[in-house]
């Protein structure tokens, strides 16, 4: 795991209120989902990635960081570890001050490349775990 007490209150709390949620669609037996639900209710504008470009709690969907024509400040990363690093990757090109991988998205190489960057990153955790935890 990496992320320490600080840089995940850094994320949480600082670096801006637009999160892309990458994984997200309308299934509500996904993680993501409910997820992107704890994230709104702190205040986060969740902008949904994913392939079918679905409109989620009522945000339009992207296929791609890409193609999201404005600002992302946090990108919340929901695929399989062997993808992770792509969208690591889109999210510096994005100029994004963060990314989260979630829960069992481990990349090592993407994480000392984002951080490399300059960009702040938590890896293997949870969002919806760390907020209570804040305090």
């Amino acid at each position: 795991m990496h992320g320490d007490a600080a840089t995940i209150r850094t994320i949480l709390t600082e670096l801006g209120d637009t999160w892309a949620v990458v994984g997200l669609s309308n299934n509500e037996r996904r993680a993501a989902y409910g997820v992107a639900e704890v994230l709104r209710r702190h205040g986060k504008r969740v902008v949904p990635v994913h392939p079918k470009a679905e409109t989620v709690h009522g945000e339009q969907g992207y296929t791609s960081l890409a193609d999201i024509p404005f600002a992302v400040d946090v990108v919340d990363v929901f695929v399989n570890s062997g993808l992770a690093g792509q969208v690591a990757d889109e999210a510096v090109g994005k100029r994004a001050k963060a990314v989260w991988f979630q829960l069992g998205v481990v990349d090592e190489a993407a994480y000392e490349r984002t951080r490399a960057a300059g960009l702040e990153m938590v890896m293997d955790r949870c969002p919806a775990i760390e907020y209570p935890r804040l305090g």
